[in-house]
């Protein structure tokens, strides 16, 4: 017996005649699919609407109360894309994270899926049905409703193939697949036919949109084989599978970019063991993610602390830095929000010298300097002034021949 998620994300579902496109797309699948489940984001840019409705009532509004109000976007698609189906003579039925259970920690905005039930959802398919889950949202075990922030939707189709052992996952999306780097930004980036888990959430990490990076660490986790394709077109777009099934791997597969970031910095800390652990353990538990971070070395017994974080943020780091460095008679604080993360993500990296090299060449030809360097096995990232930033991501494209498909 066959079983496919599908996902479609806010893009593809962003109106009535949309709509309709994806329910006739879900029911030539179903021809062909003995079960499948449908996971929709909200209508075009319903969460964005929602946002701005809470900022217009509240300079500071409840994340409890965010995650009441950003959860009913994605029950009006479901609701909607169900009564589609039903038009076109499928049995279907719509269910809510907490009707999925969906169970989730207590991080408001940015909630961690514990478990999937799912039980429910396998008496609906049992029944012929074709069942339509709400993205983006989960339930605490105390019945708080939560969400899983951008791109959350993502994580709830990946999350819900595992607990099902669905055939593959695939994500319906408004490009054609995942390509070697943003097409907006650059006219001949090239889409990829196949990129590693490991590989594709490097770039999810540093700023690629296409997958949310928690949906991409659980197909890894899970074995969950991914597909990304358009919602628009048939194409057979990008597989993100384990390492072991790419036969030959890229020196660089992709450069990627996050203009989204900002820096802050920390200045004139006392360098003494437990600074750090106070500061991070802090931010962490005002559910901040911290990225890149550089400790500056000592004089004079006091140091600088930079990091980066998401601008949506940084409010809360404003207050949690301003009242720490208050506590340890540090200098000051400063943010800087006009920065842009660019990043070289491949797997060939790791057995192929002079890549970093390279990158930093190519930046200096291009008179951009970098502020910040970060890197993993796998991935070079490079923090440079956002006014650069374009400007970099195409030079990187052009230096490493990423249009050029390796043999």
């Amino acid at each position: 017996m066959s079983l496919v998620v599908q996902k479609f994300g806010g893009t593809s579902v962003g109106d009535v005649e949309k709509i309709k496109n994806v329910a006739r797309r879900v029911a030539a699948s179903k021809k062909r699919i003995d079960h499948v489940v449908v996971v929709v984001s909200a209508l075009g840019d319903t969460t964005d609407r929602l946002l701005d409705l809470a900022g217009r009532v509240s300079a500071s509004p409840p994340e409890r109360e965010m995650d009441m109000l950003l959860s009913t976007g994605e029950q009006v698609s479901m609701a909607l894309l169900a009564m589609a189906l039903e038009e076109l003579g499928l049995d279907a039925v719509s269910m809510t994270g907490q009707q999925v259970e969906i169970l989730t920690d207590t991080g408001h905005t940015k909630a961690k899926i514990r478990h999937v039930g799912a039980d429910r959802v396998i008496q609906e398919l049992r029944k012929g049905r074709v069942v339509v889950v709400a993205g983006f949202q989960g339930v605490t075990s105390e019945g708080e409703i939560t969400t899983l922030g951008r791109g959350g939707s993502d994580t709830t189709a990946v999350a819900l193939a595992a607990a099902l052992h669905a055939d593959c996952c695939e994500i319906y999306t408004d490009v054609d697949g995942v390509f070697t780097a943003d097409p907006r930004l650059v006219a001949d980036a090239r889409k990829l036919a196949r990129i590693s888990f490991h590989e594709m959430l490097e770039m999810a990490v540093t700023g690629a949109r296409v997958l949310q990076s928690r949906s991409v660490e659980y197909a890894r986790n899970y074995n969950v084989p991914l597909v990304v394709r358009s919602s628009f077109h048939e194409g057979e777009g990008t597989w993100i599978v384990s390492e072991d099934e790419i036969m030959e791997k890229a020196i660089v597969s992709a450069v990627t970019h996050d203009f989204d970031e900002a820096k802050v910095t920390v200045m004139g800390v006392p360098d003494r063991p437990g600074v750090a652990a106070g500061l991070f353990g802090s931010l962490a538990e005002a559910n901040v993610n911290v990225d890149m971070i550089i400790q500056n070395v000592s004089e004079k017994a006091r140091t600088d602390i930079s990091f980066t974080v998401s601008k949506s943020d940084l409010d809360k780091v404003r207050t949690v830095a301003g009242r720490l460095a208050d506590e340890l008679g540090a200098a000051g604080t400063d943010f800087d929000s006009e920065i842009a993360k660019v990043s070289l993500i491949g797997a060939g990296m790791r057995t192929h010298p002079g890549i970093a090299a390279g990158m930093f060449r190519t930046l200096a030809d291009n008179d951009i300097n970098i502020e910040m360097i970060s890197t993993s096995p796998i991935k070079i990232s490079c923090v440079v002034r956002r006014a650069d930033g374009e400007n970099a991501v195409r030079a990187l494209h052009e230096h490493f021949h990423l249009e050029v498909e390796t043999e």
